[in-house]
């Protein structure tokens, strides 16, 4: 078993194949009830669950079917044991994992710098290492960001669920002993050829879906982080249907950028009107939080959920 080096290392134990598990370490302090919490809320029928605080999700990696199982184990260890996924794709796995539980992130200086501001200190003390969660994959992120807009977030996992029903794909058998995970998360080129009306949304919403899907296979790094953030939202913002908030909200769960904040929100409005009645423009307010506007926003819709 192999010591920890950094941050960025991990240990592996090989165990009757295809079984592998991974410890992955980050900085304490790590707000777990507020991640999982989270995962949970947005939970897509049949690729996810999270119960007993463990986060369990159907992949396909390097054209391998696999589940994950990711559990905090220890003050700073989170353990990913991998069902069906040969030794390979760890590399691209653990980066993917780093990003989706931002275990990177450093909470003293986050917390440091935000804490200036009076709002925010007292929210820091309230959940102490909280982390924004990222997006599993550029394309599902896409369609989770496009179902979600003006709707609420269990109508959002209403829409992905059904998408996933009529055009995901059966999970490999055998894999998995949780009759709940049964598909993988549909494929680009299924959703860009699909008619997507009889989801249950605008038709609107359902054109968006499939413009992502194809500008995403014209174009496979359309959402990596390659530009500044202002040009790369401006870019996403030529796509039809694609706005300010959709293309702020990705560079803030995709692209992972720190200072990413969607400013015409509305549980991000009434989470500050609650928290400092007095009309304060959510704009003006945030200047205070640069640039660390997206652990600020996490801040504030994590204030609107029960304690």
């Amino acid at each position: 078993m192999k010591a920890f080096s950094s941050l960025q290392g991990y240990r592996r134990t090989l165990r009757s194949a295809p079984t592998l598990t991974v410890w992955l370490r980050y900085r304490a302090p790590y707000h777990w009830p507020s991640m999982l919490g989270f995962l949970q809320a947005r939970s897509i029928a049949a690729i996810e669950t999270v119960e007993a605080g463990e986060y369990r999700r159907t992949v396909l990696l390097g054209g391998h079917h696999g589940i994950v199982h990711c559990r905090p184990v220890a003050a700073d260890q989170l353990a990913v044991t991998l069902y069906g996924l040969p030794p390979r794709v760890l590399p691209g796995l653990v980066a993917r994992l780093r990003r989706v539980f931002d275990l990177d992130a450093e909470p003293q200086r986050i917390e440091r710098d935000l804490g200036r501001d009076p709002l925010m200190a007292g929210l820091i003390t309230a959940r102490p290492g909280l982390r924004v969660p990222g997006g599993w994959a550029a394309f599902e992120q896409s369609m989770r960001t496009v179902l979600g807009q003006q709707i609420s977030v269990a109508g959002a996992m209403t829409l992905a669920g059904r998408m996933v029903a009529r055009h995901g794909v059966p999970l490999a058998p055998g894999l998995s002993t949780d009759e709940r995970l049964t598909h993988v998360f549909p494929q680009p080129e299924v959703i860009a050829a699909s008619d997507l009306s009889s989801l249950g949304m605008p038709r609107a919403r359902a054109a968006t879906l499939s413009v992502m899907a194809r500008a995403i296979l014209d174009e496979p790094r359309l959402l990596h982080g390659d530009t500044d953030l202002h040009t790369w939202v401006k870019r996403l913002c030529q796509l039809p249907g694609i706005g300010p908030w959709s293309a702020q909200y990705l560079a803030l769960r995709q692209r992972a950028d720190a200072d990413a904040f969607p400013l015409g929100d509305v549980a991000l409005i009434k989470a500050l009107r609650q928290l400092e009645p007095g009309g304060v423009k959510l704009a003006e307010r945030a200047l205070a939080w640069q640039p660390w506007r997206a652990y600020a926003a996490q801040h504030l819709w994590a204030s609107l959920s029960a304690p």
